[in-house]
């Protein structure tokens, strides 16, 4: 960093931090294995699929609560009721849009050939299947629509990161843009985030009424990232009833418990968190203006990118500043893919970058537009899938004390950094 950013950013205070625990609705499945067994007998759906049948099990790309023995299970069922399962990645543009880069995301989900006792068929390769009135072509997977007697979609229902319905983030969506692979989630975002509410259902019941599509095993979690609901949905029922799942998801969001905040650093982004790198319903920053709440954040920080991201680092251009490791470890083909896919790009684009945690962070205090940078009001969250333990600045002591959902749990203390400017964790 030049010397005239140091001298800007040299004075500017970092606050003291007291750790708080937000607590939300802790509802849960005690073994949410053994219930989706329960389900899956229940719904009778497996017993339905002949036989010898080749069985494309979808998986998405994202860090579900024990997705891997979630596919494990369904896929022992199903070989059990005398199928061939296999996996396919169900991820539209992600993995870099690449055969290879989607198995090897599976693979930091957990979900292997030898893991699972199933073979993984990953292909980029679509086909055309319809189109809507409107023109937008549906895509589907070629080996799922040609190679298999019968899919079964596995996926969290919970709000999206950009457009408002009533169906949203969940299996319709796993199948309109998953499904699709890139040409699918392409063709799908076509018109703006504007018409998703509209689309995303659509393009997914022309796939329904087209493909051997059986059931799908939807998943609700709550605050704390832990299973609360399953549910197994038989295709044909998944219109009307992925509504009222998605009622349920938005009720158990997790949130920071502060409705404004000068400055929010999140130390790490990645799409196993969130398609947007940290779920906008969390931070307030939404890559377009079809969706909306949160609190109110002046200024956003982000530090670093998780390892399953591979190098994807989308979201990163929805923060103000962000650090040169951050940087470093970003794959920028990869990342463009998903804006050029999803025709969002500011959340592609690369923040303003400082050298280190301790600038980036500076320079969003700096920023905040607050006459004293002593009452700064900070936050810091881990990621936007844990928000039960978080650390506020001093600031928003008093307020977190009067909150009946905040408990403190520590004293006032400094931040620590090491000697080349970041945080201690």
């Amino acid at each position: 960093m030049s010397d005239t950013l140091s001298q800007l950013l040299q004075d500017i205070p970092v606050p003291r931090m007291v750790r708080i625990r937000q607590k939300f609705d802790e509802t849960r499945l005690e073994d949410p294995i053994s219930e989706l067994k329960l389900k899956l007998d229940a719904s009778g759906c497996i017993p339905k699929i002949a036989k010898g049948s080749k069985v494309a099990v979808a998986v998405g790309s994202r860090g579900i609560y024990k997705v891997d023995e979630f596919t494990k299970l369904v896929i022992d069922e199903l070989k059990k009721a005398g199928t061939e399962p296999f996996i396919v990645p169900c991820m539209g543009s992600h993995g870099g849009a690449t055969a290879e880069g989607q198995v090897e995301v599976l693979a930091h989900l957990g979900i292997d050939e030898a893991r699972m006792g199933a073979p993984i068929r990953s292909s980029m390769d679509v086909v055309l299947i319809d189109k809507l009135p409107n023109g937008l072509p549906v895509y589907v997977d070629r080996i799922s629509a040609t190679e298999a007697d019968a899919i079964v979609v596995i996926n969290r229902v919970k709000p999206h990161t950009a457009f408002r319905g009533p169906i949203e983030s969940g299996l319709l969506k796993m199948i309109a843009i998953g499904l699709g692979k890139q040409k699918g989630a392409e063709a799908t975002h076509q018109l703006g985030f504007k018409y998703m509410a509209e689309n995303v259902p659509a393009m997914a019941r022309r796939m329904i009424d087209k493909l051997p599509i059986v059931f799908g095993v939807a998943l609700i979690e709550n605050a704390y990232d832990q299973t609360c609901r399953i549910e197994v949905v038989p295709a044909a029922e998944m219109e009307d009833f992925e509504p009222e799942l998605l009622r349920e998801a938005k009720e158990r969001l997790p949130k920071i418990l502060f409705s404004n905040l000068d400055v929010l650093v999140i130390d790490y982004i990645g799409k196993n968190i969130s398609g947007d790198g940290m779920d906008p319903n969390v931070t307030g920053r939404y890559p377009t203006p079809y969706a909306h709440g949160g609190p109110e954040v002046n200024k956003m920080v982000v530090l670093d990118l998780t390892p399953e991201s591979k190098g994807n680092a989308n979201g990163v251009g929805t923060a103000d500043f962000t650090t040169a490791r951050l940087v470093s470890k970003a794959d920028w083909p990869a990342t463009y893919a998903n804006g050029l896919t999803s025709t969002v790009c500011a959340p592609t684009k690369q923040a303003t970058t400082l050298s280190n945690d301790l600038d980036a962070i500076r320079a969003g205090i700096k920023t905040c537009n607050i006459l004293d940078f002593h009452e700064c009001r900070l936050a810091r969250i881990r990621d936007t899938l844990h928000l039960g333990e978080i650390e506020i600045s001093e600031t928003l002591l008093a307020e977190a004390m009067r909150h009946p959902q905040i408990e403190i749990v520590s004293e006032p203390y400094e931040w620590q950094f090491d000697q080349k400017g970041y945080l201690s964790k």
